[in-house]
């Protein structure tokens, strides 16, 4: 058994030592809420197998599988379709609309009820796609899934912040992204084994249901967060969940700071609303940029399309699916990185290293297609397997960083009284810039062909000068350290910014020196305190 050990913060954000345990209890239900990670990565890698394979183009896009087959076809344009593009998309515009039940439904009716409730929806769209007998049915079905994945992506992040120690956060909550990615090699799996089965693509879609019914029994035995059944009025139950999760009896000093956030977020009668005020603008700026900024890293285009991309670069149809299996090992392999070096090392490292390597692997991925891969010809072996190591390296570096800590620093800087709020605008922003880029991508690699890997260069760029310059440092401390933290980062760099803009606007070829100010003293009183005279 673990001994008791000191760590700074709690779920609630309170500062000061805290005594605590990483219990059994806090470990096990982690893991089976992580399984929302789970279902969300298995349909993400089940997506770009389903749609390369023959049977499943036949029955609904059979005018993609005329194009795919016909030998003068360009390679970029081959599965150009907004139908078929719409097959992946659609999940994640459901998603969108169902986060904002979903932060409803995590105020007023407790986590755990809705991990419960992702769990059902999964199960209503996996049956419905796996049954599919035409295209409405098969879309119908994809946003159930979607209702799921925005019920399921809303709580687990912020359950398993809320129920783990501060000095294991970090760690226990990348749980989540590890299970994204173990749920993508499960599906590139099942793709490749079901590839040649005239029914593959239903049996591809039907294993969605196995995480799913995890999920589903799993939550009958997780608990409720402690924060959860104090703010829903329930605090003696939150008091012996508390001494529960933690493993010892003296959690007086962290249920008070849950107590105290509670009453505080009790006065906030409109949590969105209170989002739009200048305290909360540093959090909300920082969860929804983090999410844009995931979902241009170009990190789904190979998700979703990876099966599809390796056919587009001349792999056959079994090798892309082989490809796409081994892209997904190296992502479940590199986010253990993360696992156990994101409260080691910190979040901003992992960022800013990450995007180095991802800018490094898109580059020379852009610039090998522009040059090798033409409109009819086929890329040449070497080349093939050169841009399959790159994507595996550019995968290692997003898995470890920009995956896992793009929810991860979201579901920890946000108070009590705007967590709920705030976590949506997250998750609504990731969830809508997915849609983008699946509805999209097809079609943008059709026109910008090998331009399109430049086009994901550009916002690595921007990104990596985020982390760099503005994104402070939240490892190992409490929410309301962080709450200040942000706000002491975004107003250094608002008052740099406006220092440089007033010192380019003055009139001097030279800024202001003390000397000058003691000469305009005698004009302006107000500068004989030696404070600069602009701010």
């Amino acid at each position: 058994m673990p001994a008791v050990m000191s760590v700074n913060g709690s779920s609630s954000g309170g500062p000061g030592d805290i005594p605590a345990k990483l219990t059994a209890q806090v470990l096990v239900c982690s893991i089976i809420a992580a399984f929302g990670g789970l279902m969300f990565g298995y349909d993400i890698g089940i997506s770009g197998g389903v749609t390369s394979m023959d049977e499943f183009l036949e029955e609904f896009f059979p005018h993609v599988y005329v194009k795919k087959h016909h030998a003068k076809e360009d390679n970029y344009c081959k599965f150009d379709d907004q139908y078929l593009q719409l097959f992946t998309s659609s999940l994640y515009l459901a998603a969108v609309v169902c986060s904002l039940f979903a932060s409803k439904c995590c105020k007023r009716y407790g986590r755990k009820l809705t991990i419960q409730l992702a769990s059902l929806f999964f199960l209503g769209g996996v049956i419905l796609t796996a049954c599919a007998v035409n295209l409405a049915m098969l879309i119908f079905g994809r946003l159930f899934l979607g209702a799921g994945v925005g019920f399921g992506n809303q709580a687990v992040p912020l359950f398993i912040s809320e129920i783990a120690p501060a000095r294991y956060r970090g760690g226990l909550n990348v749980c989540f992204q590890l299970l994204v990615t173990v749920g993508i090699l499960c599906a590139s799996i099942v793709n490749y084994f079901t590839a040649t089965h005239p029914h593959g693509w239903r049996i591809s879609l039907g294993g969605a249901a196995i995480p799913a019914l995890f999920l589903a029994i799993g939550s009958l035995l997780i608990v409720e967060t402690p924060t959860s059944l104090i703010e829903r009025g329930n605090p003696q139950q939150g008091l012996e969940t508390l001494q529960k999760i933690r493993g010892v009896q003296d959690v007086q000093k962290e249920y008070d700071e849950i107590v105290n956030a509670t009453e505080i977020a009790k006065q906030i009668k409109h949590p969105f609303k209170n989002l739009m005020k200048r305290s909360s603008r540093p959090q909300l700026v920082v969860s929804m940029v983090l999410q844009l900024f995931q979902q241009f890293t170009g990190i789904n285009v190979i998700m979703f399309y990876a099966p599809v991309l390796f056919q587009t670069m001349g792999f056959g149809s079994d090798a892309s699916l082989l490809s796409a299996v081994t892209t997904g090992c190296v992502n479940v392999l590199a986010t253990l990185v993360a696992v156990f070096g994101v409260d080691k090392f910190g979040r901003r490292f992992l960022l800013i290293e990450a995007s180095i390597q991802m800018l490094i692997a898109q580059s020379i991925t852009g610039g090998i297609l522009a040059a090798f891969l033409k409109s009819t010809n086929v890329l040449p072996k070497k080349y093939s397997y050169l841009v399959l190591f790159l994507i595996c390296f550019f995968v290692s570096g997003f898995a470890w960083s920009w995956g896992p800590l793009g929810w991860l620093i979201p579901s920890e800087i946000f108070p009590l009284e705007t967590r709920t709020a705030g976590f949506f605008c997250a998750v609504s922003m990731n969830m809508i810039f997915t849609f983008i880029v699946a509805q999209a991508f097809l079609t943008t690699l059709c026109h910008m062909r090998a331009g399109i890997f430049f086009f994901f260069c550009g916002w690595i760029v921007i990104m990596g000068i985020f982390a760099y310059s503005f994104l402070p440092e939240t490892k190992g401390v409490s929410i309301d350290e962080m709450n200040d933290k942000l706000a002491v980062n975004t107003q250094k760099n608002t008052t740099k910014e406006s220092l440089q803009c007033c010192r380019r606007s003055l009139p001097l070829p030279l800024p202001l020196s003390k000397a000058s100010i003691d000469v305009q003293s005698t004009a302006d009183p107000s500068l004989s305190t030696g404070d600069p005279p602009y701010h």
